[in-house]
């Protein structure tokens, strides 16, 4: 496995204005199979992120909220409510549909995280929405030689993270002492990416020659077998995504993703209807 392509992300804004830079879902990387959309956000202006995510639809995929520093509190239209804090995740299946909001509880500091799309097959489109408050206690951390890795999802060193998928994936958080070494190898046919936001990382390219990814930068994996990352004089820190392709058509529009059209303008009409409230 090797570096195929790094990318710095695009500059955007979502919800009420939120700044963030997205890095899956641009004309850079469509998306990542199961893996629809990364973003990332980062500002310590309250400015840019205090109007938060007000409420909004969702159906079809699910939608992964990593904390690192900042607090946002969820609540949906199932009655699940949470706050989570740095470190800590909250894991949304909208399934049939939801509707929810994400509002940050802090008017002042620093607000930094990620989100992830994680598409759903056909066959789990219309499931029942759920809520997962994954708190930072009880996701397993492996430590070895300068390395931190929170196994968020699948395994990672004899350890399984706590959040439940309906697709096979798996979601790491490393954090990298200077000069650390971080192995990854992934089942054959899987997708896999990195995206650094902290340090730089020396890993293979395509040539087996060395390449070195500064943050903050998206890392598109491809090829079989292991890959191993080493971080630079400064240390780093990246966030692993790894999953099996549905390899299904994808409909988007806006907080909708379907298989066609005509779902999609099923989703639209239900919503509309108020069919999205539990």
């Amino acid at each position: 496995m090797y570096i195929q392509k790094l990318v710095p992300g695009i500059e955007t804004s979502d919800g009420d204005g939120v700044r963030l830079t997205r890095m899956i879902g641009t004309p850079q990387v469509d998306m990542i199979d199961p893996f629809l959309m990364l973003d990332r956000f980062d500002n310590d202006d309250p400015g840019a992120y205090i109007g938060g995510f007000p409420d909004h639809p969702h159906r079809g995929f699910e939608t992964v909220t990593i904390m690192l520093d900042g607090r946002l509190r969820h609540r949906d239209s199932t009655g699940g409510e949470g706050v989570i804090g740095p470190c800590d995740v909250q894991w949304m299946t909208a399934g049939r549909g939801i509707v929810h909001s994400e509002m940050p509880e802090q008017i002042e500091g620093r607000m930094r995280g990620f989100q992830l799309w994680v598409n759903l097959p056909k066959t789990q489109k219309m499931c029942p929405p759920g809520y997962q408050d994954i708190t930072a206690g009880t996701i397993p951390v492996v430590s070895e030689n300068g390395l931190e890795v929170c196994v968020i999802a699948g395994t990672y060193g004899g350890e399984t993270g706590p959040a439940r998928s309906q697709t096979e994936i798996r979601l790491l958080r490393a954090d990298m002492a200077p000069g650390a070494t971080l192995s990854l190898t992934r089942p054959g046919g899987h997708n896999a990416f990195f995206c650094l936001y902290e340090g730089t990382v020396h890993g293979p390219d395509d040539h087996r020659r060395e390449t070195i990814a500064q943050a903050p930068s998206l890392a598109v994996l491809h090829g079989d077998g292991e890959v191993i990352l080493t971080a630079g004089s400064t240390g780093a820190s990246l966030f692993y995504g790894e999953g099996a392709p549905i390899n299904e058509p994808v409909a988007r529009y806006g907080p909708f993703v379907m298989n066609s059209q005509a779902e999609l303008v099923e989703a639209v009409q239900d919503y509309q209807q108020g069919r999205f409230v539990a």
